[in-house]
């Protein structure tokens, strides 16, 4: 059981831009607080199909949004199933301060880290203080269901929040697949707690807190199911 949870943080969009820069400072914070190391984990799996510039982009997107921190930045090449395993990869996030997967394809995470000892390490640190953060992509990938974005069917989740859901963008995907998300919204049978988070904003828990809270330039809107927000 989790004696010292960490935070964890579902973001919208703006991952390793300035506009996230004092928030991601501040999961950073949290963690050192409960001791872990002062360092910012990059996780690219989400984008690791875009190609190899992509890849660099991203990655110098994170080392510098680590060198305005002022961390040490890890960019952690988790592009294929086979890198979850590799023991080098499960040792670097040993007591990591912020581990922060990014934007991309959701359904891809899964694939990649589903019941493979990177994933068991991740969560366990998380458990023991470190600040887990996923954006847009890595957001979805943490909850129950993904909706089909670059599919065109839903997939299965990782289930660390089994009763969430996330449709990240909100405030924009509403007007680029607008029947998707009636469609996902609308679900039959469907139970759990569905959010809408706009872009630019974040949705986080701090520790054993029950009380989910609101950060950023938007909303977060709750489309399906009782969760309570602050702001």
């Amino acid at each position: 059981m989790a004696t010292n949870p960490g935070v964890i943080a579902l973001v919208g969009s703006g991952e390793y831009l300035p506009v996230m820069q004092e928030f991601e400072t501040e999961l950073l914070h949290f963690a050192l607080q409960r001791g872990k190391r002062n360092t910012f984990i990059q996780i690219p799996t989400a984008s690791s199909n875009e190609g190899v510039d992509r890849r660099n982009f991203w990655k110098r997107r994170g080392l510098d949004q680590a060198a305005r921190i002022g961390c040490e930045g890890i960019y952690l090449p988790i592009h294929e199933r086979e890198d979850a395993f590799k023991a080098e990869h499960i040792a670097a996030v040993e007591s990591a301060g912020l581990i922060y997967f990014s934007g991309g394809d959701p359904h891809y995470i899964t694939e990649v880290f589903k019941e493979t000892p990177l994933w068991e390490k991740i969560k366990n640190e998380w458990e023991n203080g470190t600040s887990l953060a996923g954006c847009s992509a890595g957001a979805m990938a943490f909850g129950g269901t993904i909706m089909g974005v670059r599919r065109s069917s839903h997939s299965q989740g990782l289930n660390l929040l089994s009763d969430i859901e996330v449709i990240p963008h909100y405030d924009k995907i509403l007007g680029w697949l607008p029947d998707r998300v009636a469609s996902f919204i609308a679900r039959a049978g469907a139970n759990t707690n569905l959010l809408g988070i706009d872009e630019n904003t974040a949705l986080f828990r701090n520790g054993n807190e029950n009380l989910w809270r609101v950060t950023g330039a938007g909303r977060v809107h709750v489309l399906r199911g009782n969760l309570e927000l602050a702001n």
